[in-house]
């Protein structure tokens, strides 16, 4: 991994001093030491399109060429504004994009989620138009590259992209933080909602800890992962799958279980409970207030009154969030037969409550086993 604090040393010399982003696991080196040293200089964004917007304002307030970071598979999110707001020919905003290349080559081959977006990352920047340069794990090429790509912006007043492959802005190991301040831990909460729902309920777990969480519980409990959608990428729209089930089937139960950086990230989808008829559906956020998977960098999720929002939005809540496993119990024996859809904003504490492996299976074996299972519900189509 580069010296961390020579980089920000560089950039600073290159008068790049405003961070803003969504923390990736490939960047966590280049998001933690920032979270400890630029202070409001460094902004978490609820998505990368919002991180693209949110540097356009500054350069615009300010002049200064800022930086986005984001990992690879955030590029569709920063697609729109990054076409039609940042472009030479619209608005003409300079700015650094860091992307952590998940999926490059074959140094995944267990993540085939990540593999079409490592193959088209650098071909995305080439269609825009945004030139780049792919990091090396070497001080001496980040500085003579920070000082071309910044002259670059700012004689172009364009886009520079970094593109930094595993090992280049993050440890090896990333650390398990656990904190006290919930008691509930995620994988205690899952296993909760998985005793106190009906057998052939349908789940759809969010990219990262939950899908991985639900996995493991599976196997703990020898129980078959048929009923199980693992959204392992595509983050933020586990709920979206899951309400697209439910609608289709409407007697019975289906669960998304989120978290709550996924949730932010595209929190329009929230919406949608007004204006469909879902009875069975149950949205449960495990909030933890952080972007564990990838380094435990600070969310949202603990300042945002998420059962207000849901309310507003038309879902049927208990009216406050839950923090133990009694209050969890009580809302799931409250809601899951409610007859509409249904909200629980469930606080849980940093960290996992043991070490797990990463997930390996045959993505297109469990799918085809996933709908093998739906196809046994009767529809009232």
């Amino acid at each position: 991994m580069l010296d961390q604090k020579r980089v920000f040393e560089t950039l600073k010399q290159n008068k790049i001093t405003y961070y803003v982003g969504v923390p990736d696991s490939y960047l966590n080196g280049f998001c933690n030491y920032a979270l400890a040293n630029c202070g409001d200089r460094m902004v978490i964004a609820a998505n990368e399109g919002n991180a693209v917007g949110i540097a356009s304002g500054h350069y615009f307030a300010s002049g200064e060429i800022p930086l986005v970071y984001m990992q690879n598979s955030g590029m569709g999110n920063a697609l729109n504004p990054l076409a039609s707001l940042v472009d030479k020919d619209v608005y003409a905003v300079p700015m650094l994009l860091l992307i952590g290349w998940r999926g490059q080559g074959d140094t995944e081959p267990n993540h085939p989620q990540h593999k079409r977006q490592g193959e088209i990352t650098p071909a995305l920047l080439q269609d825009l138009q945004i030139p780049y340069t792919i990091l090396e794990d070497d001080d001496r090429h980040f500085s003579e590259t920070i000082q071309k790509a910044a002259a670059y912006c700012r004689e172009n007043r364009t886009p520079y992209g970094l593109i930094a492959p595993k090992g280049v802005m993050a440890a090896s190991e990333k650390a398990n933080n656990v904190d006290d301040t919930y008691p509930m831990s995620r994988e205690e909460a899952i296993e909760i909602i998985l005793d106190l729902m009906p057998a052939d309920t349908i789940y759809a777990a969010t990219t990262g800890r939950a899908t991985r969480e639900l996995f493991f519980l599976r196997e703990k409990r020898g129980e078959e992962k048929t009923h199980d959608f693992l959204n392992v990428g595509s983050m933020g729209h586990a709920s979206s799958v899951a309400l697209g089930i439910a609608l289709e089937q409407p007697d019975r139960h289906v669960v998304v279980l989120d978290g709550d950086s996924a949730a932010i990230m595209h929190l329009g989808a929230m919406t949608m409970a007004a204006k469909v008829c879902a009875p069975g559906y149950l949205h449960v956020i495990l909030n933890n207030g952080a972007h564990e998977s990838v380094g435990g960098q600070p969310s949202a999720g603990h300042l945002v009154d998420f059962t207000a929002v849901a309310k507003a939005c038309g879902y049927e809540t208990v009216g406050h969030p839950v923090t133990t496993k009694e209050e969890l119990e009580d809302a799931v024996n409250q809601l899951k037969d409610c007859k509409k859809a249904a909200f629980i904003d469930c606080r849980i504490h940093k960290g996992l409550t043991r070490k797990l492996p990463p997930i390996v299976f045959d993505h297109r074996q469990m799918i085809d086993g996933f709908m093998k299972e739906l196809s046994r519900t009767d529809s009232t189509k």
